[in-house]
């Protein structure tokens, strides 16, 4: 079951504010999770996630095909949770699914389609999920008594 696979090892960032984190698959295949922060809201995340090896000359979205998309995904659902567990005051989240070479930018990308499986996982009560195109937004439901 996807779930219950074991995480690879997370290389978290020395200083948690610095929101870069890194893992290596069992293939050699190193990833680099990036949570970026915009300049105009600071409550608000982009996490931008891919492949850094320079096999794949600076193509980070590249589909390595490898056999190990459930273990990175596990392993990205806890970096997600490490790092919202350091910045609880984030209100938003925003991930894009950039179309593989011949997908119809107009249409989810597969990447888009298997955030919207691993997004929950992450993500549990208290959160609203909108999906548009290639893009997930996910936001905080704010209560006030």
């Amino acid at each position: 079951m996807p779930g219950t696979l074991p995480l690879y090892k997370i290389i978290a960032p020395a200083i948690p504010s610095a929101g870069v984190y890194f893992f290596t698959t069992d293939s050699g295949i190193q990833y680099e999770v990036r949570f970026g922060r915009r300049q105009d809201n600071i409550l608000h995340a982009t996490i931008v996630f891919g492949v850094i090896n320079d096999e794949f000359d600076g193509e980070e979205y590249i589909e390595t095909n490898r056999g190990e998309v459930f273990r990175v995904m596990n392993t990205i659902v806890k970096i997600v949770k490490m790092f919202m567990h350091e910045h609880p005051k984030i209100v938003s989240y925003e991930f894009t699914g950039i179309p593989k070479e011949g997908e119809d930018e107009d249409k989810s990308s597969q990447r888009i389609l298997l955030y919207k499986r691993y997004l929950p996982r992450i993500f549990e009560s208290g959160f609203d999920f909108n999906f548009k195109n290639n893009s997930a937004l996910v936001t905080r439901i704010l209560r006030f008594s």
